[in-house]
């Protein structure tokens, strides 16, 4: 199993920040979202899978965007971020 840099605790708590930046710009897509989400808690798919009740398979189903998670999945998954699943007007372009 490939082994993922452990962040501080500061370093956390700006992976955070970062993405929740991101959501409020607008900017946060899936399925990146789900990776940057991962590595800022330090985990690899095995440890992510089992810490939010899924499998290896469906975390990097999900993070390969072969598959699409429930929008149940993905409140569960966010809420460790602040975040929660949402419409939102995507912006005009030009």
């Amino acid at each position: 199993m490939p082994r993922v840099k452990r962040l501080s605790q500061e370093e956390q708590m700006e992976a955070r920040r970062a993405i929740q930046e991101k959501a409020r710009q607008g900017r946060l897509v899936w399925p990146e979202a789900l990776a940057e989400m991962r590595l800022a808690l330090g985990f690899t798919q095995a440890e992510f899978a089992k810490t939010f009740r899924l499998t290896p398979r469906q975390v990097s189903d999900y993070e390969i965007g072969k598959t699409s998670p429930t929008v149940e999945t993905v409140n569960r998954l966010s809420k460790a971020f602040g975040l929660c699943v949402g419409i939102v007007p995507r912006a005009k372009a030009g």
